[in-house]
């Protein structure tokens, strides 16, 4: 029966002491409209539930500094990872400058974007002349670095 009691007293008592203990996290100042790149002066911090914590929240604003928002972010609500993205530096439709290297060699050509992304991302850009698909990573505003195809050797019998 003590056991029981004791059990008992556990479960009154941790809520109590669970709702003493808060999370920092991340959240915007004031309003932010969707597309515009945050700044670390748009972010605040505040208190929250430990329990009511969602994954994916931010907890450090220079995580989201200087990335754009992908919606309409609230003032005082949590943001999570997936409210941002890199700014987008080539945009679906866009022409863009396409940068080939290969030892001892450098060449550009000029494609066409057939999605967006910022620096780093993976695009496809259409080459207008054989209207051939590259995948290309974004490296600056409008231009792309194009990735190597790997040569497929085949055995002859």
């Amino acid at each position: 029966m003590k056991r029981f009691a004791l059990f008992a007293l556990m479960l009154l008592a941790a809520p109590a002491a669970h709702a003493q203990t808060g999370v920092r996290i991340v959240v915007p100042a004031h309003d932010i409209a969707r597309g515009e790149v945050i700044a670390e002066s748009d972010l605040t911090t505040a208190l929250v539930d430990g329990a009511a914590l969602m994954s994916g929240v931010v907890m450090r604003a220079d995580a989201i500094s200087g990335m754009q928002t992908r919606r309409v972010l609230r003032a005082g609500e949590p943001l999570r990872a997936d409210d941002v993205r890199r700014p987008v530096m080539v945009s679906k439709g866009q022409t863009v400058t396409m940068l080939f290297t290969a030892p001892g060699v450098e060449l550009t050509a000029m494609g066409r974007a057939m999605g967006e992304g910022g620096v780093g991302d993976m695009v496809t850009v259409q080459n207008p002349v054989s209207f051939r698909m590259i995948t290309a990573t974004v490296t600056g505003p409008g231009t792309v670095r194009a990735i190597a195809a790997t040569p497929v050797i085949t055995a002859r019998k």
